[in-house]
């Protein structure tokens, strides 16, 4: 009788376990997107002046999820008027993990904007990247870093002094990052010459006439894709 009982109760506790164990993995796996996206970066990212599905990093996860059929996890670490300074700044706080399939990066405006010397960007634009590598599990194709957007091709720009100073400007940061990217293996996609319609074509341009808009978000996104999907398939 006792041999009886202690085989039942086995038995018993054996398919709790086993109910639990599938039930587990049921919920972990709802609960767990397909893939975890990282955008870092300042208003361009952020998408001052645009609604928040119609920055790119929305709208980017949006064309992923749909052509790989996948349910995205997105974290945007970005604040208009951020400096290369106030990200890593952002970055040491909000500590990211090193889990992440996708990692973009875009950045400089600022440095640019508020006249900070050159050498600040050549300084910390390698950290940033590195840290961006770091998100992405030390997987250097997962990572993207995306040109500065002209904002000397806006109303707002028109209003400066020497509008080809700030194109000028922008290019050096733009050639500098694409080096240190080319040098990492990391892809550099160039939207720049999207922003730079943004006087003959208004619809590129947001209500604040600054920033770019929900369509030129589109355009940036449909040169990402190509190279995101090849990374998350």
């Amino acid at each position: 009788m006792i041999k009886t009982i202690s085989i039942l109760t086995l038995l018993s506790s054996f398919f709790l376990f086993l109910n639990c164990s599938v039930q587990k993995r049921t919920v972990d796996k709802d609960s767990t997107s397909d893939y975890k996206y990282l955008a870092l970066g300042d208003s361009y990212t952020i998408g001052e002046s645009v609604c928040d599905t119609c920055r790119f990093p929305e709208q980017l996860k949006k064309e992923l999820n749909q052509s790989l059929n996948k349910q995205g996890d997105l974290k945007i670490i970005a604040k208009t008027g951020w400096t290369t300074t106030d990200l890593l700044n952002a970055i040491a706080q909000q500590k990211p993990a090193s889990d992440y399939d996708l990692v973009t990066l875009l950045i400089g405006v600022n440095n640019q904007y508020q006249g900070q010397p050159f050498s600040t960007y050549e300084k910390e634009f390698p950290v940033l990247l590195e840290k961006a590598i770091q998100f992405a599990g030390g997987n250097k194709d997962h990572v993207i870093v995306v040109s500065i957007p002209d904002y000397a091709f806006t109303p707002f720009g028109q209003t400066k002094s020497d509008p080809s100073k700030i194109s000028e400007e922008l290019a050096q940061y733009d050639a500098y990052a694409k080096k240190i990217s080319e040098k990492e293996g990391v892809d550099f996609i160039d939207i720049t010459p999207i922003t730079r319609k943004g006087l003959e074509n208004k619809t590129l341009v947001a209500s604040d006439g600054l920033h770019p808009s929900k369509e030129a978000y589109s355009q940036f996104v449909k040169l990402l894709t190509v190279k995101a999907v090849e990374v998350l398939k």
